[in-house]
């Protein structure tokens, strides 16, 4: 399903079923006579951003540590690789929900519930904003512990009632230490309205580093070799571009133009850089536009040519990595890769990376225009806070990092 019928359906149908079921499961809930419960097996939920999974890791490792829990995760089948990464929730632990149309959603629906009861979870922490199938599949999860955001006096989307412990979620702290308030939530000796009225430091969202082995690290050099025969690990230094970002927010997408302007300059400014166009496969034909368009020899079409866990070995052997606000941007947060990260529709104070990273922000009046409250959907249709970050204010970061 594309991401307007999407929020059609979550919009149309969530709504009256969150409505409908926080009776329900009130009900049920007061008819078993059902109690907090000491968290054992905790269900994450998050469907549909890859790099939010990379943002809850400190969150998650928190859980498991303090409660000695076995950790679950229900999410989109198409971001499922995301975990994959810091390998954080066995993958027996995850479940997947096909989105590809309202059946097969429905269907997995039905196949959730089933896998939540075999699996004994007793607490069910929903990692969404604004999504009424999280809240469902919360609601839903059979867990007599429930955390998520509650919106409490404010007018922001409507998800029901369904939860035991109602978080207030801070717009204006990172979205890492909204993620770990849900765990301080679990951990609150006393009922707190709202929660959790805790201070989460920086030190408290530092994501764990991923190391690589000589011969995996061989592999990849040896695939930048295949696309380009003059390659010398030596002498050559990696620039990354990665020119892409995700379909839920369009608008997040640097001009193509400026893209190619600013690798014309590197390769033009720096002899030893070699440029990589990085993307998934279906990012390939575009990847190789940009290379036409660019024309020279020292830059390379890569998308498609490593799976989603073989790319933090390429970032842990890149010098440097320019990306729009999407996934990648938080994958190389678990490699020391300096990173540039270009942001428009949201702002770095809430989704910035984690890692070794420098946020790119124009900070127009209108930006940020996306936020939990609009489903994360913009009117805008001619993203100015993009075009207004030059490519000599980025080149001029790039050159930074090359010449140091």
């Amino acid at each position: 399903m594309n991401v307007d019928l999407m929020r059609k359906i979550d919009h149309h149908l969530g709504v009256p079923l969150t409505f409908v079921s926080t009776y329900v499961l009130k009900t049920l809930y007061w008819l078993k006579g059902k109690k907090p419960a000491t968290p054992k097996n905790i269900l994450f939920v998050e469907l549909s951003e890859m790099g939010s999974t990379i943002i809850a890791d400190p969150a998650m490792k928190r859980a498991q540590k303090v409660f000695d829990a076995n950790l679950f995760f229900v999410i989109f089948s198409k971001n499922k690789p995301s975990l994959d990464l810091l390998k954080t929730i066995p993958q027996e632990n995850i479940f997947t929900l096909c989105e590809d149309n309202l059946f097969t959603l429905m269907r997995d629906a039905v196949r959730y519930l089933f896998w939540c009861r075999k699996n004994r979870i007793d607490t069910a922490i929903d990692l969404e904003l604004f999504s009424r199938v999280s809240a469902l599949l919360t609601g839903f999860s059979g867990a007599n512990n429930r955390i998520g955001y509650h919106n409490f006096h404010g007018e922001g989307l409507y998800r029901g009632e369904m939860l035991t412990h109602k978080v207030s979620y801070n717009p204006h702290i990172h979205i890492a230490k909204n993620f770990m308030a849900l765990i301080h939530a679990l951990e609150a000796p006393k009922p707190e309205v709202p929660y959790a009225k805790v201070l989460i430091s920086d030190d408290h969202i530092r994501l764990d580093q991923v190391t690589f082995s000589d011969d995996e690290k061989e592999f990849v050099h040896q695939k930048v070799a295949d696309c380009y025969a003059d390659y010398d690990r030596d002498a050559h230094e990696l620039v990354l571009i990665n020119p892409n970002a995700s379909d839920l927010l369009p608008q997040r997408r640097w001009p193509k133009a400026n893209f190619i302007a600013l690798m014309q300059q590197v390769l033009t400014q720096y002899p030893n850089a070699l440029v990589l166009i990085t993307g998934a496969p279906n990012e390939r034909e575009e990847a190789q536009q940009l290379l036409e368009q660019v024309d020279h020899e020292r830059c390379i079409n890569f998308a498609g040519q490593l799976k989603l866990l073989q790319m933090p070995i390429l970032y842990s052997i890149a010098r440097l990595m320019v990306t729009n606000d999407s996934g990648p941007g938080h994958f190389s947060a678990i490699t020391p890769l300096k990173t540039f990260v270009l942001f428009g529709p949201e702002t770095p104070k809430l989704y910035g990376s984690l890692g070794n990273s420098t946020p790119i922000f124009a900070g127009l009046a209108c930006s940020p225009c996306v936020s939990a409250a609009n489903h994360r959907k913009t009117p805008c249709t001619e993203p100015v806070c993009m075009d207004a970050i030059t490519v000599d204010t980025v080149f001029k970061q790039v050159q930074i990092e090359l010449n140091y």
